[in-house]
């Protein structure tokens, strides 16, 4: 995979929004104007984590490729090359998709 584009800082994490669906689990082809603003999505950059008070270095909990559950107005929407991207704080994260 080439390198990414965009370096977090900190605890900020860079996620890639998985397409919402396009059809309800009864057939139903859902408009792009009711469509929700995904939640999920898979990190493609990370930071370096955070420091605490006491100066100690916090790891990072993701890593490139997970798939994560975010809220819903966390994050930053940007634009890379044409795609769509959200960076957010790792606090903002609500969970890693476990497969």
């Amino acid at each position: 995979m080439a390198e990414f584009k965009i370096k977090p800082l900190g605890d900020r994490v860079v996620v890639k929004p998985m397409e919402p669906e396009e059809k309800t689990k009864g057939g139903i082809i859902i408009p792009d104007t009711a469509k929700e603003k995904p939640q999920e999505g898979k990190v493609v950059a990370v930071g370096k984590g955070r420091i605490d008070d006491e100066g100690k270095h916090i790891k990072m909990e993701v890593k490139v490729d997970d798939v994560v559950l975010y809220g819903k107005y966390a994050g930053t929407e940007v634009t890379v090359d044409n795609e769509t991207y959200m960076i957010l704080r790792e606090e903002d994260i609500l969970g890693i998709v476990v497969k």
